[in-house]
């Protein structure tokens, strides 16, 4: 029996998966809980990753297995600039679920990071068909436009990725640029 675990809801996709914080998992004893399993490892994984623990987050993803695991390890290796790396798993994920967006996401990225703009394009032009309302399919799009100096491919994929999210993170820095060229 977990005495004071915490449990935190984050949101992966639709689902809304709970986390237990490892730390403050005791036993009615007081005890430290075993280590997580490999579910646990999964749900430990994500809520790092959306903390930003992205090295944290890769070390509990190794730990787990399935689609979930292999798209967010690949999105903690892009975020940590391990591009060639995080290449791999999400193009594994991508062949059971092409639409998978944290798949699709972390592939758009470790393909941009590897200036392999071509494939990129290609790749998110896949999405957009299948699923025309993922906006970072068009924003991962949009960076490889933006690397092969197509500039109006670039601006109409910024602007559809502004109109499906307007208040992603990167918004504001999508924003300013289109501005600057007026």
């Amino acid at each position: 029996m977990m005495k004071n675990a915490v449990v935190v809801v984050v949101l992966a996709g639709s689902a809304a998966l709970p986390v237990v914080a490892a730390a403050a998992c005791r036993t009615a004893g007081g005890e430290v809980a075993p280590a997580p399993a490999q579910a646990d490892s999964l749900q430990t994984g994500i809520a790092l990753f959306q903390q930003g623990e992205y090295a944290r987050a890769e070390a509990a993803l190794r730990e787990a297995s399935g689609p979930d695991a292999g798209a967010y390890l690949a999105a903690s290796l892009a975020k940590q600039k391990k591009y060639a790396e995080a290449e791999a798993p999400a193009k594994a994920v991508l062949e059971a679920n092409p639409t998978h967006e944290v798949a699709v996401a972390a592939l758009g990225e470790s393909l941009v990071g590897q200036h392999k703009f071509d494939e990129a394009i290609d790749k998110m032009s896949d999405v957009v068909k299948k699923k025309p309302d993922f906006a970072y399919s068009y924003f991962w799009r949009g960076q490889a436009y933006y690397g092969k100096k197509k500039a109006d491919r670039m601006v109409a994929d910024f602007q559809t990725f502004l109109k499906l999210a307007p208040k992603a993170p990167e918004a504001p820095i999508v924003r300013q640029l289109l501005s600057s060229l007026g």
